[in-house]
């Protein structure tokens, strides 16, 4: 990651477990982030243009751990 903080960082995981220890193995809490909300599976899209969205990971829903900075406006 570069020298500069991301406002927010989010984890994807196939698991909840490994998503939820990410806050504590990365560290998160002493680099200042909390978690956003809860997490939860969502299933990843991209959309490119105008043509219809592409499913990303094969269209497997995956668990996602949003964290952001303690000091960070929310919005």
């Amino acid at each position: 990651m570069s020298e500069q903080k991301a406002e927010r960082i989010t984890i994807l995981a196939r698991e909840f477990a490994e998503a939820a220890f990410e806050y504590h193995r990365g560290r998160l809490g002493e680099k200042g982030y909390r978690m956003a909300g809860p997490i939860v599976q969502h299933k990843f899209m991209l959309l490119e243009g105008p043509q219809e969205p592409t499913e990303l990971f094969d269209g497997e829903p995956l668990f996602a751990a949003t964290f952001v900075l303690k000091d960070a406006e929310e919005g």
